[in-house]
């Protein structure tokens, strides 16, 4: 259990670069609300923006999750656990006014990314748009 990162995996990793790239700034691993004891992959504070990449297999995805094979009930549990407390953060971001976008890791990079850029740049004022480059 010690190896299984909690934060700068793979795919956040990718998506962080790409919406970086794109010129958004952002706080990694950051609690949106302070009194919350949860945390966001991106969180966009301005903008209220929280960025969520979840594991397949930690957080139940639809497509991607297996039951494990070895003590079954505790895992299947804790997967089940995971994923009303995912419920719960949602609800509780968006009833303060976040929005709450949740890609699976499996998801491209690029869409994941354009999608972050789209509702951040939607949320911002006339006056903080960011301005191309020469």
């Amino acid at each position: 259990m010690q190896a299984i990162r909690n934060r700068d995996t793979k795919p956040e990793w990718l998506i962080r670069r790409l919406v970086h790239a794109r010129g958004l700034r952002y706080r990694v691993a950051a609690k949106p609300l302070p009194k919350l004891r949860r945390t966001a992959d991106l969180v966009f504070g301005p903008t209220k923006v929280a960025v969520f990449i979840d594991g397949c297999y930690w957080h139940g995805c639809p497509e991607h999750y297996v039951p494990p094979k070895t003590n079954p009930g505790y895992w299947s549990d804790k997967v089940a656990r995971n994923m009303a407390r995912d419920r719960d953060t949602d609800q509780r971001l968006e009833e303060a006014g976040w929005t709450v976008l949740r890609f699976w890791e499996h998801e491209p990079a690029e869409d994941c990314a354009e999608r972050i850029a789209a509702e951040v740049e939607k949320r911002r004022g006339p006056a903080q748009k960011t301005r191309e480059g020469p």
